[in-house]
């Protein structure tokens, strides 16, 4: 089968190494002529160092190469690219093909989850999403993974399942889409705030505190949303939400510890040249969780400090005090 991923960033390649072990035909687009040049000439990638890319996955900068007979694409560019390139798609896409959101994030200007904008901009229900505790420089290592694949179509969930699981990749399905969406959203704003108290050097024991309390709150949002409180505990959830909020492979958490470290100045700089995807859904949680009326005072404290300046303490007495 030919499977097309747009984004050829990290986490788009490290998912085309799973296809083309699996013995399909890969397609990754990229975003500029002049990445596309530089992928097939050197077959390296800045955003995976020490990764070569395999000369069975096909570069190109063209989208209707790209997307043109595919039975399934995989959306994994930023968040905030989400609305251009499924409008581009459109009218390329056929009854036939799948698509799966690999992307995590929320739209800034309207607060929808990204599987809605894809509906909005596509006509199919033929539409998952994937999310789990998968970094990209682990899943090029073939080492035992998991995903949540979250769809409400049988057919989608069963053509992606075929596609992706094998000897070393385990997949967990289930049909709430937005509860895989909120956990893979909002687990990188949480990052950004562990990475905070990383940063500050508080003790082992105030980390778990942090995690137990953002599980705790997590799970009450999907509630609140129309989730599934269960959702929480896949590989979407505690799973994703532990690796994300602990290691310092996570952009997130990163960005997190240089402010947590006072190095406010560093921290900017690091959420210019890096994919900080927490920073872009902090916008987008703060006004839906607004819009919709519910009570998740962390969030309007980590957006605080990072904007206005608000001490980076007051996350130990929000801890306490909550």
């Amino acid at each position: 089968m030919k499977i097309c991923i747009l984004g050829s960033g990290a986490f788009g390649l490290s998912l085309a190494t799973i296809f083309i072990k699996n013995k399909h035909k890969v397609v990754v687009y990229s975003h500029t002529k002049e990445e596309e040049k530089e992928l097939k000439k050197t077959r390296k990638s800045n955003k995976l160092p020490n990764y070569i890319i395999d000369e069975k996955i096909t570069i190109t900068n063209s989208l209707k190469r790209a997307v043109n007979k595919s039975d399934l694409i995989v959306i994994a560019v930023p968040a905030h690219a989400v609305d251009e390139i499924t409008k581009k798609i459109s009218p390329l896409i056929t009854k036939n093909m799948h698509i799966l959101l690999a992307t995590k994030g929320i739209e800034n200007d309207t607060c929808a989850f990204l599987n809605e904008v894809i509906e909005r901009n596509i006509n199919t229900n033929k539409i998952a999403v994937i999310s789990g505790p998968t970094f990209a420089t682990d899943i090029i290592k073939d080492v035992p993974i998991g995903f949540s694949l979250g769809t409400t179509n049988t057919k989608t969930q069963k053509l992606i399942k075929t596609l992706i699981e094998n000897d070393k990749t385990k997949i967990r399905v289930t049909q709430d889409i937005i509860g895989v969406e909120i956990c893979g959203s909002i687990k990188n704003v949480m990052a950004i705030a562990s990475g905070m108290l990383n940063g500050m050097k508080v003790t082992d024991s105030t980390k778990a505190l942090f995690l137990t309390e953002s599980l705790n709150d997590i799970k009450e949002l999907i509630d609140c949303l129309g989730g599934n409180k269960k959702t929480i505990l896949s590989f979407a959830g505690f799973g994703d939400i532990l690796m994300t909020c602990t290691s310092t492979t996570s952009r997130n958490f990163s960005y997190g510890k240089l402010i947590g470290e006072g190095k406010l100045k560093e921290a900017e700089k690091y959420a210019q040249t890096k994919t900080v995807e927490g920073l872009y859904t902090l916008k987008s949680i703060k006004e839906l969780i607004k819009r919709e009326h519910v009570k998740m005072p962390i969030v309007n404290l980590i957006s605080d400090i990072i904007t206005n300046n608000k001490n980076k303490e007051e996350l130990l007495n929000f801890l306490i005090n909550k």
